[in-house]
């Protein structure tokens, strides 16, 4: 078996999928601080006086590190596995998507319907 043949037969026993590259980890982990560098900054400094609109720059640097995390380090991509992998993680982003909604919505409405108001509270003996 010549060593062709050899990697081959490694490639199709994993699916297909490229392995990891030294420089393919470093750039991913070059990313990943400068994704975290960034938002920790903003929020030490206060560099952005609103806290909703760093709360929301914060999430989106996590959205963007998670996508570096899959195609760096898990080496995710539509290709690998016959793209059974990337189905995967879009049904378990839209689970995840319902249960965080769902959650926030019931948690919302208790609120809103369930508990005492101020004006109730002056009201009770």
């Amino acid at each position: 078996m010549s060593a062709h043949d050899h990697a081959a037969d490694h490639d199709h026993a994993h699916g297909g999928a490229a392995h990891g590259s030294l420089r393919g980890c470093l750039i991913g982990f070059v990313l990943s601080v400068i994704l975290t560098a960034i938002p920790f900054w903003l929020v030490m400094t206060g560099a952005i006086d609103d806290k909703q609109a760093t709360a929301i720059v914060v999430m989106a640097f996590a959205a963007v590190q998670i996508v570096v995390h899959m195609v760096f380090f898990l080496h995710m991509n539509t290709t690998s596995e016959g793209g059974w992998s990337m189905l995967a993680l879009i049904f378990t982003l839209i689970l995840v998507v319902i249960v965080l909604t769902g959650s926030l919505w019931v948690m919302y409405h208790l609120n809103a319907n369930m508990m005492p108001g101020i004006h109730d509270m002056r009201e009770m003996p």
